[in-house]
Formats: structure tokens, sequence, C-alpha cells
């Protein structure tokens, strides 16, 4: 509750991974799994429109008033200029390889899902356009990322290509799983005032339109923000030892009200359950 009353008022948590453990513990996160998830990247596949990125995707339905999350139905992924995301991918439907299900059956995965809907329910958001704030419930889209440098094979991992940008979302959150051969320095995230221009790259954004800068470094150090709140950037991901690849593993997970029809990225959300890779897990007791 105390992260809660800060995000509430700073519309931003950074929280290190050796605090989220215990709270992560408290919501069901059983210990073999802290070691599990670690490895959950390897299952990720190509993504279809970038090189040094491989994916996994779920959509996934926060229902407070059946008190539930449930998986739904895979939908094509799209961002486009009008939400602040200015890439040469901007407005192109894109499908990724379906979230696995030993990740979504892992419980610390299920209990960042379960501590991040705590964090945002009830908290007052500026509308996005064609988002049905009418609704009792919430879609979660979740990315399992692993972003890959290899300077030998002419691969340069960027977390975000498109520079400074919005995702479309009402509350983000992004989770440090590891990284191989990253150097230190790798993949720092700035949160920017909404008056910076979408686009620009980190060195050509305005000092004074600053307005957080956090550093993932550790196992399961986590940022939560209010996506509309701020514009943002991350880094690119260098070699600590050139000779060998480097990698950043991340879980990042978008949350906003159902799209409607209207929406500029041209459909609305499927409400349909997943019929092959069902998932159910409750919130809270009544």
């Amino acid at each position: 509750m105390a992260l809660r009353n800060t995000y509430l008022q700073n519309r931003f948590i950074f929280i290190r991974g050796d605090d989220m453990i215990p709270i992560l513990k408290g919501l069901g996160a059983r210990e073999d799994d802290f070691e599990f998830v670690q490895q959950i990247s390897d299952l990720t596949g190509p993504d279809p429109t970038l090189e040094y990125r491989s994916v996994t995707y779920g959509r996934y339905c926060i229902d407070p008033e059946t008190r539930s999350i449930q998986r739904l139905e895979t939908q094509p992924y799209t961002l486009t200029v009008q939400e602040d995301y200015k890439r040469h991918d901007s407005g192109i439907p894109r499908m990724f390889d379906e979230t696995p299900t030993d990740m979504q059956g892992n419980t610390v995965v299920q209990a960042l899902m379960l501590f991040k809907a705590l964090v945002f329910q009830g908290v007052p958001v500026t509308p996005r356009d064609h988002l049905d704030y009418s609704s009792p419930a919430w879609i979660c889209t979740m990315f399992n990322a692993r972003t890959h440098t290899s300077k030998n094979h002419g691969i340069f991992g960027e977390p975000a290509l498109e520079g400074v940008h919005s995702d479309g979302s009402d509350h983000t959150m992004t989770v440090f799983l590891g990284s191989k051969n990253m150097r230190a320095d790798s993949a720092v995230t700035f949160m920017h005032d909404n008056e910076e221009t979408t686009g620009v790259q980190v060195w050509e954004t305005n000092p004074t339109l600053i307005r957080a800068r956090v550093h993932h470094q550790h196992f399961l150090d986590t940022l939560v923000f209010v996506d509309h709140d701020f514009k943002h950037s991350v880094t690119s991901v260098h070699q600590m030892d050139a000779a060998q690849p480097a990698s950043r593993d991340m879980l990042v997970v978008f949350t906003r009200r159902p799209k409607i029809e209207g929406h500029v990225s041209g459909y609305a959300d499927t409400m349909e359950l997943h019929s092959t890779e069902p998932f159910h897990l409750p919130m809270w007791l009544p």
C-alpha cells in the first residue's frame, strides 16, 4: 500500500529486485519458480520486424468484478504514430510466438500480474481515445523480450529503437529477468515530459524535459508507470566482452481499457478466452 500511495503521487514507482522478492512471495510466488523464471526467455521466438530481438506475447483480461485474470485469444499487436510510437513498423499489425504454458504457469509471473493489478486499481488516468473507460475490465498484454547485441554479426540491440515514445497503454510495467555479457551502463530508462518530441533518440532529447532516470540492473528490478503521463526511452545494449554476444531479458506488461471501434490501431479488442492455453488466476478473496 505504501508503493501504491507513491504511485498515486508520483505516477511511477521503481522497486529493487531484493524488495520485490518478499512482495511476490506474499502474493503466492514459490521459491523454485524464482530460478526458473530467469531461464524463461530461452523460449522466446523471432520478432517479425527486429532482427536483434526475440519475443513471446500473450493477452489477458483483468476483471475486478469476477476478481480474476484470464487469458484471451491471440490478436495482432499494433502501435501507431498517433499513439506516440514512431518507428518503421508503426501501424503494422505484428504477430509473435504465443506465451508458453511454462511461462504463464510460473508463480513469479503470476505474482507480478497480481502485484501490478493491486497497484494500479482505482488510480485515475488521462483517458486515451477510443478505449472503453466504462468497462470494468482491463486488457493486459504481456511480452517476454530478449534483446541481443553481437557486433561480429552486425546485430546491435536497441530495447527502444523508436527512441522517445509511449506504448498506447494506461499502465506499463517493466521487469528485469537477467542478462549475459551486458555492459553495466546499458539499457538505462529515461522518462520524459510529454512535451518531448516523439521519435528522437536519447542524445537528442532536452535534458530539462527528463522527469526520471531508472536502471534495471538486478533480477526483478521493476518499474511501473502511468503510460500516458510520460514518454520514455531506453539506451542501447552493449557487450562487455566484444568477442561474445550480449543479451538482456525483460518482462514488459502493458495494461489498458479495451479498445472500441474507431481506435487508431484499426480494430477493437476480442474478449474471447484462449481455446488451447486457458489460464485463470484468482486475484483476491472477497
